[in-house]
């Protein structure tokens, strides 16, 4: 009897450990590998560079630009310690848009999800406006005089082109990375201000004592700017007809003209998104702020959205 339990409980041992092994070959191959393979990280360490083209818009404008050379032309005159008129003549802001073009190079740290760098970058604008305004005012000074002032005046700018220096900031999300950056810019400028003034007065004081005369002679009445001048009627073109030279103001005075070329510095802040096409292959959407310092008065911000691809290496 234990002769044959034994080879039979041999048997069925064996048939079980064949039948199992049986089992999981067949779950195996049904179910496949028990982990997903994983997925290539993008790296985004290391030296890049690129270019990049977009769309400008620039705002110009311009701060008391006339008021320094204005200032120096009445710097001896009473309507200017009184009235300040080297002040009066200001212009607006003008806007001026087009394509921009240039380059980008830079170097990316990498810390797991967060990644750290510095980019430099240059932009090709050169773009231009320009801002036209007059203005005429009538004073009577504490000297008796009776002064009349025309102001015109022509500005304009034109940002050649600019660079800036910025540290980099970004988010990585598989194969997309959102960044923002801030920085220095600086720029290259081209700015022209031209000035024209008429001013012409006379001695308002003294013409009303002289109407009052009853006797003797009048005084002379003093006036300047004036081609011509009428003691006995000073205002414009008041003479009447066969009685002598009319009263006539000199045309304008063309004050010598500004240009310069300057370079200017400022801020810079932007955000945007980067694509990995592959490991070395970059696309990029960004927008970027530039705000310059006040240069002789002009003023100058630029609103960019650009597009650039890049290498990495």
């Amino acid at each position: 009897m234990r002769t044959v339990t034994i080879p039979v409980l041999v048997a069925l041992g064996l048939f079980g450990l064949n039948a199992a092994n049986a089992a999981d070959l067949d779950y195996g191959v049904l179910r496949g590998p028990e982990y997903e393979p994983a997925v290539p990280l993008v790296d985004w360490s290391g030296l890049y560079f690129g270019a990049h083209a977009g769309y400008t818009s620039a705002s110009h404008s311009y701060s008391s630009v006339f008021q320094p050379t204005l200032a120096n032309y009445f710097r001896r005159r009473d309507i200017e310690s009184e009235f300040s008129v080297s002040s009066l003549l200001t212009t607006g802001s003008q806007r001026v848009e087009g394509t921009s073009f240039g380059a980008f190079a830079g170097y990316n740290f990498q810390f797991d999800e967060t990644v750290l760098g510095l980019e430099v970058d240059y932009t090709r604008f050169g773009k231009q406006s320009s801002s036209f305004n007059e203005i005429a005012r009538a004073f009577s000074t504490s000297g008796g005089m009776r002064e009349e002032v025309y102001l015109a005046g022509t500005s304009t700018t034109k940002i050649e082109d600019y660079g800036t220096i910025r540290g980099r900031a970004g988010y990585a999300i598989g194969n997309f990375m959102p960044f923002v950056t801030g920085g220095f810019a600086i720029g290259r400028a081209n700015i022209t201000d031209a000035v024209t003034v008429q001013n012409y007065g006379y001695n308002q004081g003294t013409y009303q004592a002289n109407q009052q005369l009853t006797s003797g002679s009048p005084a002379y009445v003093t006036n300047h700017g004036y081609r011509s001048f009428n003691q006995a009627y000073p205002g414009i073109r008041s003479t009447p007809a066969g009685q002598g030279v009319q009263t006539i103001p000199d045309d304008p005075t063309a004050l010598a003209v500004v240009a310069k070329t300057k370079t200017v510095g400022g801020i810079t802040l932007g955000a945007g998104l980067e694509y990995a096409l592959t490991q070395n292959l970059l696309l990029r959407a960004e927008y970027q702020y530039v705000l310059f310092n006040d240069f002789d008065g002009h003023k100058a911000n630029l609103n960019t959205v650009r597009g650039g691809a890049a290498v990495k290496f």
